[in-house]
């Protein structure tokens, strides 16, 4: 748990670190250091199975892609799979060990990759935030295991028999 004054700490730099637009310009970097808040307490969000502070992180029309193939969810679809998690309080807990942000001229759309420590071992997510009324929204995510070219060959051989039905599937439907 958090002592009340590391608590009063980050409110205040999460308050200060909101994209309200003020009479000067907003720099790339103030900007990238916001982003970088924001993907943060995202993460801290659902570390403390807080589903509507990080489901308000992601914009309506936002999509979700999983370590599965079947995961490639609209935000309902997510807020659907992910509530029960959430509910008993154990939804997950993703820890930043290195992001890069990169924020394009209109400072409007900012894209990002980040290696993350997950109870799956190192993860990589990358997505793509827009700024819309003053707000950052998680437009797009995707979540990917990280595996070091030395096990790709176990990584192939063990999922070879869910990777034919899933690609058979997906035949179907074209």
């Amino acid at each position: 748990m958090f002592k009340p004054i590391t608590m009063l700490v980050l409110v205040v730099m999460i308050a200060s670190c909101t994209n309200k637009k003020s009479s000067e310009p907003l720099t790339e970097t103030l900007l990238i250091q916001q982003i970088d808040l924001f993907m943060n307490s995202w993460h801290q969000a659902a570390s403390d199975s807080n589903f509507e502070a990080y489901f308000n992180k992601i914009d309506s029309k936002g999509v979700f892609i999983g370590t599965d193939a079947s995961e490639n969810w609209s935000k309902q679809e997510f807020e659907t799979y992910s509530k029960p998690h959430f509910a008993k309080g154990a939804a997950w807990n993703f820890k930043m060990l290195e992001r890069n942000i990169y924020v394009d001229e209109s400072k409007d759309v900012i894209w990002f990759d980040e290696l993350l420590d997950t109870w799956m071992g190192i993860c990589r997510g990358s997505g793509v935030i827009i700024v819309e009324n003053s707000e950052f929204k998680i437009k797009h995510y995707v979540l990917s295991l990280a595996i070091p070219n030395e096990d790709i060959q176990k990584v192939i051989d063990a999922t070879s028999e869910n990777n034919a039905i899933a690609l058979k599937n997906i035949k179907l439907t074209l």
